[in-house]
C-alpha cells in the first residue's frame, strides 16, 4: 500500500518536513519573522515595481531577508539534488498548459487567501493562527472535493 503512495519511498518526505519545520520554527523563535513563501513573492516585486501594494513598508522592510531565504530554498534544494537527488531527472506526463493553469489558480487562491498553503499549513498554524486553520481546512476541503469531482468525471491525475 505505502509503495503505491510513495514510489520513491519515504523517508525523505519526512526528513524534508522535520527540516522545514526545524527551521520555519527556528527562524520564528529567532527573530519573531514567519517564511511564507508568497510574502517572499510580493517583497521580491517591491524591487521592480512601483505599484503602491508593493511599495507598503512591511514589503520594502522585509525584501532584503525574504529573498536571501528563497535563495536559500534554491540553493538547498540545487544542494540536495546534486549529492542526494535521482541519478534520472524527473518527469511529468501532465501536460505543460495544466500546469500553468495550476499555477495560476493556486497563485489567485493564495492572494485571495492571505498567503499559500504552506504558509498557513506551516508558519500559520504552527504559530496557532485561528484565520490559518481555517485557511488550511477550506484548502484541503476544496482540494477533497475537485479531485472526487474530476475522477467522476473521468479525468486522468
Amino acid at each position: 500500500m505505502l509503495s503505491s503512495l510513495f514510489p520513491l519511498g519515504w523517508a525523505h518526505y519526512l526528513a524534508g518536513g522535520l527540516v522545514i519545520g526545524a527551521g520555519v520554527a527556528l527562524l520564528y523563535v529567532a527573530t519573531g519573522r514567519l517564511a511564507g513563501m508568497s510574502s517572499v513573492f510580493s517583497s521580491s516585486w517591491s524591487f521592480v515595481s512601483a505599484r503602491a501594494v508593493f511599495r507598503q513598508p512591511r514589503w520594502l522592510e522585509s525584501r532584503a531577508w525574504r529573498l536571501q531565504l528563497a535563495l536559500g530554498l534554491v540553493i538547498g534544494a540545487a544542494l540536495w539534488w546534486l549529492t542526494l537527488g535521482p541519478a534520472q531527472p524527473l518527469t511529468t506526463a501532465v501536460p505543460a498548459w495544466r500546469l500553468a493553469l495550476g499555477g495560476l489558480v493556486a497563485g489567485f487562491g493564495a492572494r485571495l487567501a492571505g498567503g499559500c498553503t504552506s504558509g498557513h499549513g506551516i508558519c500559520g498554524i504552527g504559530s496557532l493562527k485561528l484565520p490559518s486553520l481555517l485557511a488550511v481546512l477550506t484548502f484541503m476541503a476544496t482540494g477533497f472535493i475537485t479531485a472526487q469531482g474530476l475522477a467522476m468525471l473521468g479525468a486522468a491525475p
